[in-house]
């Protein structure tokens, strides 16, 4: 929120990738700051927002709230913001209503990733609601059929690309068998 206000930008929505507590811990003091700016998440995951059980805080000694979500999304919805039109792929396997945002105008095209894809790895697997299967299975049809020089922004490390992964990643990738 610094930057935002040391840049005199307000932002024109929160998208949320999925319900996990790391990714919407800051869910609140934003809106707090700026009460019209959207909360866009998944019908699927949308109940994490309000349920620390749900979300994994408690597990780790917090309970954690998030305002609800103002805009639910799912599987080929369209969603635009500041100008950015961004279309909605649903890949759970990380989380149960896990989406990626992508922007199919950008050249190059990028996804917001989430937890999905990293450089070099994949999204945990071994979580309530976790499944490798369905998670590579995503990433093969929905991701991987992407352009190679499309940019990769997960929601951990650094950014990469659909090409990059589809050559290396051990877990999806060829080195894994991934022949597309």
């Amino acid at each position: 929120m610094a930057y935002l206000e040391q840049n005199e930008l307000e932002p024109a929505a929160i998208l949320i990738t999925h319900g996990h507590s790391d990714h919407i811990a800051g869910n609140a003091a934003v809106k707090e700051r700026y009460p019209a700016c959207p909360i866009v998440v998944s019908y699927g995951d949308a109940p994490k927002l309000t349920d620390p059980d749900l979300n994994l805080s408690s597990a780790f000694g917090v309970r954690l709230y998030s305002p609800p979500g103002d805009v639910l999304v799912a599987e080929g919805d369209s969603y635009g913001a500041a100008g950015f039109d961004l279309v909605v792929r649903e890949i759970p396997g990380h989380s149960t209503g896990h989406v990626v945002f992508i922007w199919q105008s950008g050249q190059p095209m990028v996804v917001f990733g989430g937890d999905v894809l990293f450089a070099g790895s994949v999204g945990r697997a071994d979580l309530p609601g976790g499944s490798f299967e369905q998670l590579a299975s995503g990433i093969w049809t929905k991701l991987f059929t992407l352009p190679d020089d499309t940019q990769v922004l997960p929601g951990h490390g650094p950014p990469t690309t659909i090409g990059q992964e589809k050559r290396t990643n051990p877990f999806v990738g060829a080195p894994a068998g991934f022949h597309g």
